[in-house]
This record gives structure tokens, C-alpha cells and sequence, in this order.
């Protein structure tokens, strides 16, 4: 029965495919026979080639001798304008983004350059490099200013939630280009190539008709323009834009498989004299040789916009406890966690012996997982080994899920992945805020259990509604 539905379904697709392919191909034909027939009515191939007559023109640029050299020339001159445009556009759009007055810098110069007519830089770059790197230059332009917003504005995407997450487990820099960067840049880069590729191949083949280059298909369509050849121009024009959209569809298919490239995750450089906290076989166990600190607060206070969150706070935490805040909701539990955590500056009052030095395992109360990486992606790039990140989940999500992208997973099943990479963290400190929200009560016996046999002889603190520590 599966294998009929499964076949009726392959038969669907089939068709539904074979019919898009004949409706694109009558679309066709009716824009050749409307082309045709007004050729036909102006009667004046001077004033408008017909679609036979710019065929024939067609086939006979095909015979010549030079057609490859002068279509290829012209390949190489668009080409190499896009690809360094491209280039450069990504290039000075990440550095603006980690120098932010780079950015200022560069604003007025790059607004110019979006702003000022192209017609206005043909000339100038005439007269100061004559027409040989014209259409490069040009093509050069109409892609770098695109390239540059739009990748700015990609890597500006990047949430807070996720830069702080990478933050808390020191991600390596690598790790946050790759996961963290690259799929935000992605749709603002594929869009703004779409768009610049079309207009690179416009003001290029432009530029050649101005500066005409010798060998290019500017010079032939400039020539063909002074003959009267309509055919002819039609003839380079259809060249032009089969050449084109190769050319896009190449350009696009690299771009996306290099969005799917995965990179191996390198766990988090550990800082001198951290407690090395195993996330493999013995996951929470810490070096015996290590000497942890009780965590002090003193008079801690905190507002926002004037609101007070906490206020006066004193607490001591011995190393190896486990303290449980279950404080009414907007008591400040979140806040307090963030002021452990080295994420929001405290007004008044201290923190002593928070353990930020030797890494903070930190279950936020959102998942803040990678949502296009599998389960054990997120917690690899935590652990810096599969194998490590397989055993971090395991007993706490079922392996037929692991390899998931964490996108599709249920929210209990994702808030099980972030507590599984928070436990894996190396670290002196847990901070586990919500850690049962959305589980039910089967799930919270099981994580409660995992928690403290994972917890080793680390700090552990827990936000939550629920009380479990009695329940061993």
C-alpha cells in the first residue's frame, strides 16, 4: 500500500513537472509568433528584425571565425568586474560590520557610488584608464554597492539571542561565521546577487557600446547600429542574454552549494586554569586538582527603563551546590542568571565567584539553537566532537531525532537539546532557567535525574515554577 501511494505520488510530480515544461514552452512560442507577426506588419527589417531574419543573423556570427573570442572576451571582462565586485563588497561589509566606524567611514563614499549615474562614471573612467577596463570598472560598480548593503545588512540580522549564546560558550570564531553568520547573510546575499548579476551584464555590455573595445560585443553591436544591421543587433542581443543567464544560473548554483558547505566545530579554547569539565563519557565530572569558589552577592541591583528588577540582593552559594529560585514571575530570576552570566552589568552592589573565568554552562529560558543544524550540530559546536555531542543527548532525546535540523523539532524536544548542550558546557558554574518548560511530567522526572547525575561537583543554579529538590 506505502509503495502505491509512493508511486502515485512520483506520478503526480511527474506530471505536474512535464506540465510546467509545456506551459513555459507555449509561452514561448505565442511572445516568437507575436514577435513575428509585428515584423511582419511594420514590414521594414531596418526598423524591426522578425524572429527568422534575427535567426539567420544568428547563424551566420555562429560561422564566423571570432564569435567565441569576441563573446568570450566579453565573458571575461563582465566576469571579472562582478567576481571582484562581489568580493570586495563582502569583504568591506564584514569589516564594517566589526569596526562600526569603518562603516561611518565608508557611508558617504559607498552612497556616492550607489547614487551617481553610471553615465556620469563611464566618462570619468575614460578619460582616466581609456576603454580597455571600462565595462570592468562599470560592472565592478553595479555589483559591489549591492553586495555591500546587503551583506551588511544580513550580518547586522544576527539576533542578540544568538550572540549571546555564542558569547556564554565561547565560541570560536569560526564557529560563529559558519553557523551563525552565514545563514542569516544568505538570503539577503542570494538576493541582491539576482538583481546586480542582471544589471552587471546591462551596464557592462553598455559600457563596451561607449568605450568599444576591441573585440567585445559592444563593438559588434556598435557596428552593426552604424551598417543598419537590425538582424545583427537583435543577433548579439539574444547572445547577450543566453550568455547572461548561464552565467546567473552558474553563478547562483555555487553560491547556494557553498551555503550548504558544513564545517567541523572546534570546542571552545579553554582559559588558563579553567576546570576541565568532560562532555563526553563522564559528562559533569571536573577536575579533581581544581579549587572552586563560593559565588557572593552583595547589595546586587538592577533596573531597567527605572523599573526596578532586583534590589539589595545578598546571596551565598557554596561550590557544588544547587540553589533553586522558584520567585514569583518578574521577580528578577532571568535577570539575575544574565548578571552571572557577564550579559547585563549589575548598577550597584557585587558579584564574587561567579565562575565566568572557567566557562558558564547556560540553559536560557529561550533555546537559542542554530534552527538549520541538527541536534548534533548545536551541541558540537559546544563539545567540539560528534562523538561527545551524540553522548550529551543521549537518555535525553530519541536518536531517530539527532540528526534533525532543530528547526523541525517539537519545542519539548528542542528545549531538551539546549539543556543536553548547557549539561555538555565545560564550566564551574550551571545556570538552568526553565529548564521543564514544555516537558510533561514524565520528562521532567527524567531530566530532574539527568541533571544531577550530570551536574558533577559544579554550582548549579535553577530558575523554574517547579520544586524538585526533594525528589531524588
Amino acid at each position: 500500500m506505502r509503495e502505491r501511494r509512493e508511486t502515485a505520488k512520483t506520478d503526480a510530480t511527474s506530471k505536474i513537472t512535464s506540465g510546467r515544461i509545456l506551459r513555459k514552452v507555449a509561452i514561448v512560442f505565442v511572445w516568437l509568433l507575436l514577435w513575428q507577426l509585428a515584423g511582419m506588419l511594420i514590414g521594414n527589417p531596418i526598423l524591426f528584425a522578425t524572429p527568422l531574419e534575427t535567426a539567420k543573423a544568428l547563424l551566420e556570427n555562429f560561422g564566423r571565425a571570432d564569435f567565441w573570442g569576441v563573446a568570450g572576451m566579453t565573458l571575461v571582462r563582465i566576469g571579472a568586474g562582478f567576481f571582484f565586485g562581489m568580493l570586495f563588497g563582502i569583504l568591506l561589509a564584514a569589516l564594517s560590520k566589526a569596526v562600526p566606524f569603518l562603516e561611518e567611514l565608508l557611508h558617504p563614499l559607498i552612497y556616492l557610488m550607489k547614487t551617481v549615474p553610471v553615465v556620469c562614471f563611464v566618462v570619468l573612467f575614460l578619460i582616466w584608464w581609456g576603454s580597455s577596463f571600462l565595462s570592468i570598472a562599470i560592472s565592478f560598480l553595479m555589483v559591489f554597492t549591492a553586495v555591500y548593503f546587503s551583506t551588511l545588512e544580513g550580518l547586522k540580522s544576527v539576533g542578540k539571542d544568538m550572540l549571546e549564546m555564542a558569547q556564554v560558550y565561547r565560541l570560536p570564531l569560526r564557529t560563529r561565521l559558519f553557523y551563525l553568520y552565514r545563514p542569516a547573510l544568505e538570503p539577503f546575499l542570494m538576493g541582491s546577487l539576482k538583481t546586480s548579476l542582471g544589471f552587471a551584464w546591462k551596464s557592462g555590455v553598455a559600457a563596451e557600446v561607449i568605450g568599444l573595445p576591441s573585440n567585445s560585443i559592444g563593438e559588434r553591436i556598435y557596428l552593426s547600429k552604424i551598417s543598419l544591421d537590425t538582424a545583427g543587433i537583435f543577433a548579439w542581443t539574444v547572445v547577450v542574454c543566453v550568455m547572461s543567464a548561464i552565467f546567473e544560473k552558474l553563478v547562483l548554483f555555487l553560491v547556494k552549494k557553498a551555503f550548504e558547505v558544513k564545517v567541523s566545530c572546534r570546542a571552545p579554547k579553554d582559559p588558563a586554569g579553567a576546570a576541565n569539565y568532560a562532555a563526553s563519557k563522564n559528562l559533569g565530572e571536573s577536575s579533581p586538582s581544581v579549587t572552586l569558589s563560593p559565588i557572593r552577592m552583595a547589595n546586587l541591583s538592577k533596573s531597567y527603563d527605572g523599573q526596578e528588577v532586583l534590589k539589595g540582593l545578598s546571596m551565598a552559594i557554596e561550590p557544588g551546590e544547587t540553589e533553586w529560585l522558584t520567585w514569583p514571575s518578574g521577580a528578577g530570576k532571568t535577570t539575575l542568571f544574565r548578571l552571572l552570566a557577564g550579559l547585563e552589568a549589575y548598577d550597584e552592589g557585587s558579584i564574587d565567584g561567579a565562575g565566568r573565568e572557567s566557562g558558564i554552562g547556560y540553559l536560557f529560558q529561550e533555546d537559542r539553537l542554530c534552527n538549520g543544524e541538527s541536534a548534533v550540530r548545536n551541541l558540537q559546536m559546544v563539545t567540539g566532537s560528534e562523538a561527545a555531542a551524540r553522548e550529551a543527548l543521549r537518555d535525553l532525546l530519541e536518536e531517530e531525532l539527532w540528526d534533525k535540523p532543530c528547526g523541525t523539532l517539537s519545542g519539548g524536544e528542542r528545549r531538551r537539546v539546549a539543556l543536553a548542550r548547557a549539561l555538555a558546557a565545560k564550566g564551574s558554574l550551571l545556570l538552568l532557567d526553565e529548564p521543564f518548560a514544555g516537558l510533561d511530567e514524565e520528562r521532567v522526572r527524567t531530566c530532574w535525574e539527568i541533571i544531577q547525575k550530570r551536574k558533577g561537583n559544579r554550582t548549579l543554579l535553577i530558575a523554574s515554577h517547579l520544586d524538585l529538590r526533594d525528589k531524588k
